[in-house]
């Protein structure tokens, strides 16, 4: 069972989470990060670093969320990896608690 970013994560990919990962299995994205279901080794620490809380186990991704699972398994094979923590885009406050963001995913 791998970890899953979820929608919360578009326009505001804070990148804390890949600083605690072990392994490298971020990946980045134009305006979001996906984990790599293949790499993840379900050690858990990603999730408590997540400022929006995007971060789930496959088994409890919410039901509203559950496209996110083949979207990271599918993003993460096309964007590269992320292995240190970057600045979070200028207006990714503003982005925090919108919800329904999937339409600005941009891949």
């Amino acid at each position: 069972m791998a970890y899953v970013v979820t929608e919360s994560c578009i326009k505001c990919k804070y990148t804390d989470c890949v600083d605690v990962c072990p392994v490298d299995c971020f990946r980045e994205g134009p305006n979001m990060l996906v984990i790599d279901p293949d790499e993840c080794i379900d050690c858990t620490l990603c999730v408590a670093e997540c400022p929006v809380e995007a971060i789930y186990a496959e088994d409890d991704v919410p039901v509203a969320q559950r496209e996110f699972i083949a979207l990271n398994a599918e993003l993460s094979r096309d964007w590269p990896a992320i292995t240190e923590k970057k600045d979070a885009p200028e207006d990714a406050d503003q982005w925090r608690a919108v919800q329904d963001k999937k339409k600005h995913l941009a891949r």
